[in-house]
């Protein structure tokens, strides 16, 4: 899976968007190409390299061509984006995403001017560059391949903002509102360092925010804000790469007893109630306990929640008077369970991935020994035919 990692140090605003997937890799004339399908004239893209407080960037800019008579009116309602989004010939889920995109910059102004939200207007939101900056960014992570998206906290700066509504204090009540339920903080210089436009795209593609996941890193796409800050580099970064693919880690419980006076049979019956009430795994180990005399470990693994029901099975069931439990790690592998037409008939197989070096395959047993057992036919050929199916019939009988 191909991931992208916004990293908002400095803000995120939609010029600093583009900027960062440009400079990621996605050309400028191919991002001017698919906008062309969203019906909206009046503007052109340009690209600068520039540096940010010394670090290299790439600065993108919506360029709007002096006023005519077919220039767009840049006061907006929500239905009029809507009509410009259905409109367009952009694909299906760039449509859907970009109207969830204005839907937040919308109920954000509805609720911040306590108005209906099909009469509030977007003055600068509703403008051209923003529904440039908006579709462009959908358009350019589209372009990269990017599958999920992953943010750090965001910083929203200081000071005020002129608006059409005059000067707010920043954040700008639209963004507060944006990002409800996202990390915030303030940081830097008394600066806008994200708007609201930067809110609702990334509140509205970004699945997840915190510490950067972990991932093979790939590539890193700067884009510049428009002001230049003498000791803060005023950048985007978005990193991108694949997802690594590791072992499942999972945090377990083990419970463990020391036995030396219990009768053996009772052991079976004891196992048996433990898988029934949630244990993973349950093992016994042979032991010498004190006074030498031989006796049995018996091992639980379980969930935290399955805790204390197994404890009360164990003291209960057994001859026990005690036990003891410490929670530890365990690494799995990614796995699924296939039922498949064998020669000798139907095996569920475990299949478990590696990674990249491979798979393992591991007939269930209680299949294969019914199987073997009602036709007559060695066990370990029942296994073996099992593990030549899963594996597309290219195993070995000697393997």
């Amino acid at each position: 899976m191909k991931i992208a990692y916004f990293d908002c140090f400095s803000g995120i605003s939609g010029d600093m968007c583009l900027g960062a997937l440009v400079d990621a890799g996605v050309p400028l004339k191919e991002l001017e190409s698919h906008l062309k399908r969203l019906p909206v004239k009046g503007y052109s893209l340009s690209e600068e390299k520039v540096r940010r407080a010394g670090i290299a960037a790439t600065k993108v800019d919506v360029i709007l061509k002096p006023a005519g008579r077919g220039r767009q009116e840049t006061a907006r309602k929500l239905v009029d984006i809507r009509r410009i989004i259905e409109a367009s010939s952009l694909s299906e889920d760039i449509r859907k995403k970009g109207a969830e995109v204005f839907n937040r910059l919308f109920e954000a102004e509805a609720g911040v001017h306590g108005e209906p939200i099909n009469k509030v207007h977007l003055h600068e939101l509703g403008g051209i560059d923003c529904l440039v900056d908006i579709f462009g960014t959908l358009i350019g992570l589209d372009l990269l391949g990017i599958e999920k998206i992953h943010a750090s906290p965001v910083n929203l700066g200081g000071g005020a903002v002129e608006t059409a509504h005059g000067t707010l204090p920043v954040p700008a009540p639209a963004t507060t509102e944006i990002l409800r339920g996202v990390p915030v903080y303030s940081a830097g210089p008394p600066f806008e360092l994200t708007t609201p436009t930067g809110a609702a795209i990334l509140k509205s593609v970004a699945e997840e925010f915190g510490e950067m996941p972990l991932f093979i890193h790939e590539k890193t796409g700067v884009g510049a804000g428009s002001k230049e800050f003498e000791k803060r580099p005023n950048i985007l970064r978005i990193f991108t790469g694949d997802m690594y693919r590791s072992p499942d880690r999972e945090k377990v419980t083990v419970i463990e007893t020391n036995i030396d006076d219990m009768n053996p049979q009772i052991y079976e019956y004891i196992i048996e109630k433990l898988f029934q009430d949630g244990a993973l795994d349950v093992y016994m180990t042979q032991i010498i306990m004190k006074k030498t005399r031989p006796g049995v470990k018996l091992s639980v693994l379980c969930h935290a929640d399955r805790r204390d029901d197994l404890i009360s099975l164990i003291l209960r069931e057994s001859t026990t008077i005690g036990v003891r439990y410490y929670e530890t790690s365990r690494v799995t592998l990614g796995r699924e369970l296939k039922n498949l037409r064998t020669g000798h008939g139907r095996v569920r197989v475990k299949i478990s991935e590696l990674n990249d070096s491979g798979r393992k395959y591991t007939p269930e047993y209680d299949d294969c020994r019914k199987i073997a057992s009602q036709k007559n036919v060695p066990l370990v050929e029942v296994i073996e035919e099992a593990k030549r199916t899963a594996c597309g019939g290219k195993r070995k009988k000697t393997e």
